[in-house]
C-alpha cells in the first residue's frame, strides 16, 4: 500500500470508522448473474449497449453469481427487488442472452419468496473484499445455501465484508464468519443486529444514522420498526447541516448532525491519496409519541 497504509478495511477498524449512515443508496435492485470475471469497473463484462440501456433504470445494478467455482450454468437468473419500506418484493425470471436483460427491469417476472444475501466478493475493485468477503460468503453458504450470492461493488469497501439483505434493503458490515449466520438466521425471522447496520439502502444517510440511534435507545430489532415519518434539514451558518428524524413503531426523534472529517488515510484499497468521511452525531433523542 501506497506510504505504508494498511488495508482499507482493516484501517476502518482500528480506527473505528462508524457504521451507522453507509448503506449504498438505492430504493431498486436489479441483480443479474454473471459468472465472471469481473473487471473493475462490473457491468463492463456486458456488452456496452446492454449497459447503455441498464444505466437509464432508475435503481442499482449489481452482477451476482454463486460461491464455488462452478459458475457457468445457463440459463442465468436475475432478480428485481423493490426495497421501498412497506412494498418489498423480489420478482426473478432468466435470461440466455445479454440483450434479454434490457427488457428485465420492465418484464413481471415471478414471486420470489425468500430473502437474498449478497456479500461483495469483488477483489478486482477492492482487496478487502475478496480477503473478507469470500470467507463470509463461504460460511453463509454452507449454513444456508439457497438465499446466498456473491455481488460486485456496492460501495463501503472499508467496511468489508459488505453484506445487503433484501428485499428490505439493509447494509451490514465488518461481519465475519461466525457472526454472519446468525445473522442471516435473525433476518429470516425479521429481526437485526443493530451492531452490525450500516443503515437501510431505500433511506437518507442521515434517517439511516438516526434509526440506528434509536434501535441502541429503544431496544427494536424488527426489520420493520421505526418507520420514517418525516425528516427536515436544517443548513446552519457554519456549514454543517441538522437533520430532525421523527420515527415511528416505535415512536423516537432523533436530531442528528452532519460532519466531514478528514481521516488522514486512504478510504479504499485503490485509493492513492488521504479521503474524508461523513459521520452523523446525536444531538438529541427522545422516545414516546412523535409527530405523524
Amino acid at each position: 500500500m501506497p506510504g505504508g497504509w494498511r488495508r482499507c478495511s482493516f484501517a476502518a477498524d482500528a480506527a473505528e470508522d462508524p457504521l451507522e449512515g453507509t448503506a449504498p443508496q438505492a430504493a431498486r435492485w436489479l441483480l443479474v448473474e454473471h459468472p465472471g470475471p469481473w473487471p473493475p469497473q462490473a457491468l463492463t463484462a456486458l456488452p456496452a449497449d446492454v449497459t447503455d440501456a441498464l444505466a437509464d433504470w432508475e435503481g442499482r445494478v449489481v452482477l451476482v453469481r454463486r460461491p464455488g467455482r462452478e459458475r457457468h450454468s445457463t440459463p442465468r437468473r436475475w432478480f428485481r427487488v423493490d426495497a421501498t419500506p412497506g412494498q418489498e418484493s423480489v420478482r426473478t425470471g432468466t435470461y440466455r442472452l445479454a440483450s434479454e436483460l434490457v427488457a428485465a427491469v420492465d418484464t413481471p417476472g415471478e414471486r420470489y419468496p425468500g430473502p437474498l444475501v449478497l456479500v461483495c466478493t469483488h477483489g478486482k475493485h477492492d482487496t478487502c473484499c475478496a480477503v473478507r468477503g469470500r470467507a463470509v460468503v463461504a460460511a453463509l453458504a454452507a449454513a444456508d445455501p439457497e438465499p446466498v450470492w456473491e455481488c460486485s461493488h456496492i460501495g463501503g469497501c472499508r467496511f468489508a465484508p459488505a453484506v445487503v439483505l433484501l428485499p428490505h434493503g439493509y447494509a451490514l458490515g465488518r461481519l465475519d464468519p461466525q457472526r454472519a449466520p446468525a445473522a442471516l438466521a435473525a433476518y429470516r425471522a425479521g429481526r437485526l443486529d443493530p451492531a452490525a447496520v450500516r443503515g437501510r439502502s431505500a433511506l437518507p444517510p442521515a434517517v439511516q444514522a438516526a434509526q440506528h440511534h434509536a434501535r441502541l435507545a429503544t431496544g427494536a430489532t424488527g426489520v420493520d420498526d421505526l418507520r420514517l415519518v418525516d425528516v427536515v434539514r436544517d443548513d446552519l451558518p457554519d456549514g454543517g447541516t441538522d437533520w430532525h428524524v421523527e420515527l415511528a413503531d416505535p415512536g423516537c426523534s432523533v436530531l442528528v448532525r452532519e460532519r466531514y472529517v478528514d481521516t488522514g488515510r486512504p478510504l479504499t484499497c485503490a485509493a492513492t491519496a488521504p479521503g474524508r468521511t461523513r459521520v452523523f452525531d446525536v444531538r438529541k433523542l427522545s422516545t414516546g409519541r412523535v409527530r405523524r
